[in-house]
């Protein structure tokens, strides 16, 4: 891999706002080898790796957000809220309970809570401010819970389900109650039953026949009952489910109405590319086997779910929308949304014609050329179809003479190898490009170089990264050579001076002055600043100090703070801008 680093682009981007032309250089060389995947990733603050192809509008951050480092932290949700809670207000909670009245109590019960028209006790005779009994507890006066949207809505907010315990247990005991029922009914029949059986000289359909009658509705009534009750109790026939409902849906028990000997559709074919399986509809459209024999038994069972689309009357009334629209098409006012029973009567007519017209053209043909098919069937070859190819075979079942058909696979054509390839178009894939397995060449309809190929694109990559070495190497070699020959150009120039002080240069203090390179560390102190600007408020409307009236022999140092850098910078007029030209227009909106 390439030996170019992100901590040399990324210290020389952030020590100076302005950027060389070979930082910048740089910065592209990097941004390039990590795509190709030549330098390693850049990395965020959680040492998380960037993708390099992420586009620069979506990984740069914000001017005001004052993020140095890299990374994509911007492009998160910042206003979470955390989620509201359960609270709900607390119904029939008691207090305290008093003794005796209190001032200021309510009259009718003695609660401090509320006063007498507030009250909702029953209004009593002697009210509890002049016999001073039964005082009433106070209530819970609660704060006022703060809910958000969906906590307003929230039909089970503050819903206790204990209070519908009440509820289950009279239904249990309803069910117990005729179960026990159920079983002494069972109980008695079968005592009777046996009774009978035991009375060798009654027979069975002696007696009343309405007693007989009854006796075997009530036998196969038990038996079915017995068998019921097994299946209940087996739990093969019972499914608990969530059932929509307009009330908010509640658990009910359904009939389980598929026999679990089936084969499931989804289980009948286990090959990706079959049939799509919705689970959610639970529907299968397509047949999953059908390679099949269509006679079998297996293929009987399930053929896909659009084999109902043409079965019962869905072709029926295919054909009379069909014919609705043919005849609105010719001119009849007939319309099948309209008026359906017009369109089924005029459907019906047209059938009816149609038959005895049909009927009477069959006579006529055949009174003309007679019914051959009547006297006598015809041949067996030509019942199954004949063709003009010949195809002779030996014993194993090998084609000797003429050529068998040959079955098509598909409508585009497969397996062909053009320009000397081996593999198809395709059957390569790297970096987001297809090629050829064999050479594994980019490029479509390419000459195959076959494994000299091979070893000529592994040298070209490795040539690459050797340059990107070798650069990079000559790169710092160059720097090198600069900063010590800056060294020594210092070291001269001191000792010519015969002093180790560095010389200051002049432009350094007028860039610190105003405003090169601002250190980020830099704190405005407020008060400061708003006496700066008033400086410049002054300066602007007055006119200020003129430098070309001062005197030519007057010299005075001048100390510029950060808070009148700043200063200068919130009230400079910038000529530059085109929305604050004069001619911009409506004051410069109608460029927004």
């Amino acid at each position: 891999h390439s030996q170019l680093t992100e901590e040399g682009v990324d210290a020389a981007a952030m020590s100076s706002n302005f950027t060389s032309r070979e930082e910048r250089r740089r910065k592209e060389e990097l941004d390039e080898a990590r795509k190709a995947g030549l330098a390693p990733a850049e990395l965020d603050e959680d040492g998380n790796e960037i993708n390099p192809h992420i586009p620069q509008f979506m990984a740069a951050a914000p001017w005001y957000l004052n993020q140095n480092k890299p990374g994509l932290k911007h492009q998160k949700a910042f206003n979470l809220t955390a989620e509201e809670g359960g609270d709900w207000y607390k119904r029939g909670v008691k207090t305290f309970q008093a003794t005796k009245f209190r001032k200021g109590a309510c009259e009718n019960c003695g609660a401090m809570t509320h006063k007498k028209k507030d009250c909702v006790e029953r209004p009593r005779k002697k009210s509890a401010a002049k016999t001073g009994k039964n005082i009433a507890a106070d209530e819970l006066v609660q704060d006022q819970i703060a809910l958000g949207f969906d906590g307003k809505r929230d039909r089970y907010n503050g819903y206790d389900a204990e209070d519908y315990g009440r509820v289950v247990d009279r239904y249990e005991k309803a069910e117990a109650l005729k179960a026990e029922v159920a079983k002494r009914r069972e109980l008695e029949r079968a005592y009777r039953k046996a009774n009978r059986d035991t009375a060798g000289d009654v027979p069975a359909n002696a007696g009343d026949g309405d007693d007989a009658s009854d006796d075997d509705a009530s036998g196969s009534d038990s038996d079915d009952d017995a068998k019921a009750a097994d299946a209940d109790a087996e739990g093969f026939m019972e499914v608990k489910k969530r059932v929509r409902s307009a009330g908010g849906g509640a658990s009910m028990t359904v009939r389980n109405l598929r026999i679990r000997e089936d084969t499931a559709k989804y289980l009948r074919n286990l090959d990706l590319s079959s049939a799509y399986y919705d689970p959610k509809t639970r529907s299968m459209r397509e047949n999953p086997t059908p390679q099949d024999d269509p006679s079998s038994q297996f293929a009987l069972q399930f053929q896909g779910d659009n084999v109902t689309r043409k079965t019962g009357e869905t072709e029926g009334f295919e054909r009379l929308n069909r014919h609705a629209f043919d005849a609105y098409q010719k001119g009849q006012e007939i319309h099948m949304q309209a008026a359906p029973s017009q369109a089924e009567l005029l459907y019906k007519q047209f059938k009816e014609k149609k038959e005895k017209l049909s009927g009477v053209t069959k006579d006529a043909i055949l009174a003309k050329y007679g019914n051959a098919a009547a006297t006598e069937p015809a041949p067996e070859g030509l019942l199954l179809g004949q063709t003009e190819g010949y195809v002779e075979y030996d014993r194993a079942g090998r084609v000797i003479k003429g050529q068998e058909r040959a079955t098509a696979k598909s409508r585009y054509e497969e397996d062909v190898h053009e320009q000397n390839h081996t593999k198809v178009w395709g059957s390569f894939w790297q970096a987001g490009r297809w090629g050829y397995a064999c050479c594994r060449s980019f490029q479509k309809n390419s000459y195959c170089t076959g494994k000299k190929g091979l070893d000529a694109a592994d040298a070209a990559a490795d040539l690459m990264k050797e340059n990107l070495a070798a650069r990079e190497a000559a790169l710092e070699a160059k720097k090198r050579g600069e900063e010590e020959e800056a060294a020594a150009r210092e070291a001269n120039e001191g000792g010519a001076d015969g002093k180790g002080k560095k010389t200051k240069n002049p432009f350094d203090a007028k860039k610190d002055v105003w405003g090169g390179d601002v250190a980020e560390d830099v704190r405005l102190d407020p008060k400061k600043l708003a006496e700066a600007l008033r400086r410049e408020d002054a300066k602007g409307s007055e006119g200020g100090d003129d430098e070309r009236k001062r005197g030519y022999n007057v010299s005075h140092e001048v100390d510029v703070t950060e808070e009148d850098m700043e200063a200068y910078r919130m009230k400079r007029q910038r000529k530059d801008d085109p929305m604050n030209a004069p001619d911009a227009g409506t004051d410069g909106y109608d460029m927004v």
